[in-house]
């Protein structure tokens, strides 16, 4: 490993992180959206708010939910552990015996009754069926986009993405076959200015057999892992890569540390490059603003920057339970605009439907998509045909702009 080199003048470094889906709070977000899934494949208009926590050899469910029909909550978490690759007592997990236990009730009256009757309706001063529903919860959700990579997403957590899902890809087909589900990767960028230069380090720690030595592993993870994600013009000589930093990396998963849906919500978004509002998105019905607001957000980033209006934008929009339109919307382009950030914001209010039932019919969000949104992001996924990643709003923003330049 090179000793680290002299940052230049002007220069400044970031760090973003993945998790794979066997690491214990990965493995409690899939285990809530795999129930959300089901619940609503069941019934589409189900309120859903499910936690999961997971420890050596337990896993517990836990929340509200009001649907119709019945899901079999203890099947699908094995299925889900299952998948992930916990299936021998051996790994520390197994899906078959571990226990499973469920505390769930229905959704709080108060809370249900400003969901299902906006303000706007109960008072009178509308009639759209798009405002009937009120949000569902109060909250700050945050969106961003930005031209650092193809999918309009900050590098780091592009990368640490990418690498973590080469990480299970290897693991799961057999390509390194000492590998275990639980892992991590993270990566830091060195910028000039705004703009990536070079890949200062990269560090991957990963789950494995006991057998494996250290030159193997670190071998495997270089050769399979890292020389097919990382873009060579980034990485130079004076790269620095950490394998298993910690020495080794036997015990993982819920064994080596218990997880809590939730819990990697910087994980799930821009990885702590854009804010984040606080909310998490698993095991959430999309009448919580917390995911549905976020997902609207990032579509009015993304398309504010595909349309050449500014090469970064972070868009923030605030609601207030039981309120069908937001309280507030603020456009940040961090000086990159080509209009001030106000008048894009008034650009946004007049192109974007924010209102909570708007959005969850814009991307039919009532549907079971979640599950695969667990792990690996919520956003910049090419390998999911996401909505809220549709650039359809490009042509009529730049339409709406070049006439506000004209004026």
């Amino acid at each position: 490993m090179p000793p680290e080199r002299e940052l230049q003048e002007g220069r400044m470094l970031f760090t973003s992180e993945s998790v794979t889906e066997g690491h214990p709070d990965k493995m409690a977000d899939q285990i809530a959206d795999a129930i959300l899934d089901a619940i609503l494949a069941e019934d589409r208009e189900a309120r859903v708010a499910v936690e999961v926590s997971v420890t050596t050899g337990m896993v517990f469910v836990f929340g509200e939910v009001s649907c119709r029909g019945y899901v079999d909550i203890p099947g699908l978490v094995r299925q889900v552990v299952r998948d992930i690759g916990y299936t021998r007592a051996k790994f520390g997990f197994d899906a078959d015996t571990c226990a499973v236990l469920t505390a769930i009730d229905e959704q709080s009256p108060d809370i249900a009754q400003g969901v299902s009757r906006s303000l706007e309706v109960r008072q009178g001063t509308e009639e759209d069926p798009l405002t009937a529903l009120g949000a569902g919860d109060q909250g700050l959700m945050f969106g961003y986009a930005c031209d650092q990579t193809e999918t309009l997403m900050p590098l780091p957590i592009h990368l640490a993405h990418s690498l973590a899902r080469q990480l299970a890809r290897v693991r799961k087909e057999g390509e390194v076959p000492f590998l275990l589900p639980d892992g991590k990767t993270q990566v830091t960028v060195e910028y000039e200015g705004r703009r990536p230069v070079r890949l200062h380090t990269v560090v991957v720690s990963t789950q494995h057999l006991p057998q494996v030595s250290r030159e193997e592993l670190e071998d495997a993870v270089r050769r399979h892992v890292l020389e097919p994600v990382l873009p060579s013009a980034l990485w130079d000589e004076d790269t620095r890569i950490l394998v298993n930093p910690s020495g080794k990396f036997v015990v993982g998963g819920p064994q080596g540390d218990s997880g809590l849906t939730g819990r990697k919500i910087i994980v799930d978004t821009y990885g702590g490059w854009a804010r984040h509002g606080g909310g998490s998105f698993s095991g959430k019905d999309p009448t919580k603003v917390d995911r549905s607001g976020a997902y609207a957000a990032r579509h009015v980033a993304k398309n504010i920057v595909a349309a050449g209006l500014a090469k970064e934008c972070e868009v923030q929009v605030a609601y207030a339970i039981g309120v069908a339109r937001p309280l507030a919307i603020h456009v940040d382009t961090k000086g990159t605009g080509i209009l001030p950030d106000d008048v894009l914001g008034r650009l946004v209010e007049t192109h974007f439907d924010l209102r909570p039932a708007a959005i969850i019919r814009r991307f039919d969000l009532q549907r079971p998509i979640y599950r695969p949104l667990a792990a690996y992001g919520h956003f910049g996924r090419p390998d999911l045909k996401l909505p809220w990643e549709e650039l359809d709003k490009v042509e009529e923003l730049k339409q709406a702009a070049a006439a506000l330049v004209q004026r």
